[in-house]
């Protein structure tokens, strides 16, 4: 691949336990919260909400661990590309990678729709210049420049290396942390449970209420899975990634909990149904103040930034693994030689945002959705890994080795198969023609730069390239 125009092949191992950590809890996090959190509550229940989550956390905490195992076992830039390729082979990576590329993406053009939502909030009369309208919503000239404005800058500070990317994501996650427990603190001792009837939303059925909101956990927690992406990158014993990754999944699974509980105590549903940011107005009913409702939506805007900084991490670390890989065109396999990052990933990662905001609000709920899908089928292939490296390759170091592995392994796969059948026609929560749309077209697109890629360089350059990473190991010693 001569047209790679790096010199050098690696990146650079600089992320601390902290940096890690804080990278994919930021990442899990997120904004969605802060304007989702209402209708959670109004499509299952109070309890039921929070029972979705903690059964949706189940599902994540069990893909987690064969994550975390995986992870510690092969820490090479890519994450899910190396382990399928090492489970399957060629073109099963491409798949899961490209798959959870599409989950990356989705996430990173979601923040640039939703920055300029959460500042209309701050400053309601901002928006003017009417461009055009969708489903809809007139989308509004200055509200698309805030959302492209804000994905410059954060690409970069993803083009200037990741140290700076690492330092940006622990501040604003500590503010999000502190601006939580602060909100979860006075509503325990401000809130009312009579508020949180009814417990559980009989409309549509208690499950059928509990899945509307399941089908939308993926989408929340996506974010652990930055950690093997940037697995090159971190600076810890292989065994510490993979409990730093569970730390992370378990502490989002509680924020999340937390934060409905939170809104459930100070919001009734007359309340919730006349709110369109629940948890800002719920934090401004229980501090009696109008401070504390702004003081929400910086937080939620905090989220926005830890969210759309992991997934240029994450989405940028994808699309270089694949390229370095010869999976796609080289161009996108180049390193910046001061700054060591994925710079022409980063730039496409980047346009992909800036496009987003055009679209206006109703792209954020397809964004969701069809990101969603992606995920979870890239689950499924490294639950899929897990299971096929164990039985295949049980000498094979794992530095975090999960207990009763078979058992895991069987229920991540059964569970992630059970996710990627909620989007499926004739489930409740079916994707949209749109949604279906635009997963289709990310997919063709994706094969149609995999067949010109394998004409180029051929699948043994992947092979060549794969063996390099782990160390001189047949990377597919299953064939």
């Amino acid at each position: 691949m001569n047209d790679t125009s790096s010199t050098e092949t690696h990146l650079t191992r600089v992320l601390a336990r902290k940096d890690v950590l804080a990278l994919a809890f930021g990442a899990m996090i997120g904004w969605g919260w802060i304007v989702l959190t209402g209708s959670w509550i109004e499509s299952a229940g109070s309890l039921g909400a929070i029972t979705a989550f903690l059964l949706g956390g189940v599902v994540i905490v069990l893909v987690g661990l064969t994550y975390a195992e995986l992870a510690s076992a092969m820490p090479q830039v890519g994450g899910e590309h190396v382990y399928s390729y090492r489970a399957m082979g060629h073109f099963a990576s491409f798949l899961c990678t490209w798959a959870i590329t599409l989950g990356y993406v989705s996430v990173v053009a979601f923040e640039a729709v939703a920055l300029p939502t959460v500042v209309e909030h701050l400053f309601p009369d901002y928006a003017v210049g009417q461009l055009w309208t969708i489903a809809g919503w007139d989308v509004k000239a200055t509200w698309v420049a805030v959302g492209v404005a804000g994905s410059v800058v954060m690409m970069a500070i993803n083009y200037f290396g990741v140290r700076t990317a690492a330092l940006v994501q622990k501040v604003v996650t500590l503010l999000i942390l502190a601006v939580g427990i602060l909100f979860i603190t006075g509503a325990l001792f401000e809130g009312s449970t009579t508020t949180m009837e009814p417990l559980f939303r009989v409309e549509q059925g208690v499950i059928g209420g509990i899945m509307t909101v399941i089908i939308m956990v993926p989408f929340m927690f996506v974010g652990f899975d930055v950690i093997p992406q940037a697995a090159e990158e971190i600076n810890l014993p292989f065994k510490e990634i993979g409990r730093v990754l569970m730390i992370s999944v378990i502490l989002a699974v509680f924020w999340y909990a937390f934060i409905i509980l939170g809104t459930a105590l100070m919001l009734d549903p007359a309340a919730l149904a006349e709110s369109s940011l629940a948890v800002p107005d719920a934090m401004q009913a229980a501090f009696q103040a109008p401070w504390a409702g702004n003081l929400m939506i910086l937080a939620g805007i905090a989220g926005i930034i830890t969210s759309w900084n992991a997934f240029y991490i994450g989405g940028s670390r994808a699309i270089y693994a694949l390229a370095h890989s010869g999976m796609l065109p080289a161009f996108l396999a180049k390193l910046h030689p001061k700054h060591r990052t994925p710079t022409n990933a980063i730039l496409l990662m980047g346009l992909i945002s800036s496009i987003a905001p055009f679209f206006g609000r109703p792209a954020l709920v397809w964004l969701v959705v069809a990101g969603g899908l992606g995920i979870v089928i890239a689950y499924l292939f490294v639950s899929l890994s897990f299971v096929m490296l164990r039985r295949r390759e049980p000498d094979m170091p794992r530095p975090f080795r999960v207990r009763r592995g078979k058992t895991v392994g069987a229920l991540s796969v059964i569970l992630s198969l059970a996710l990627v059948g909620m989007y499926l026609p004739g489930s409740p929560s079916a994707l949209s023609t749109i949604e279906w749309s635009m997963f289709a077209g990310w997919m063709l697109l994706g094969l149609a730069l995999y067949a010109w890629s394998r004409a180029r360089y051929g699948v043994a350059y992947s092979d060549t390239m794969m063996q390099r990473e782990l160390g001189g190991a047949d990377p597919y010693p299953g064939r």
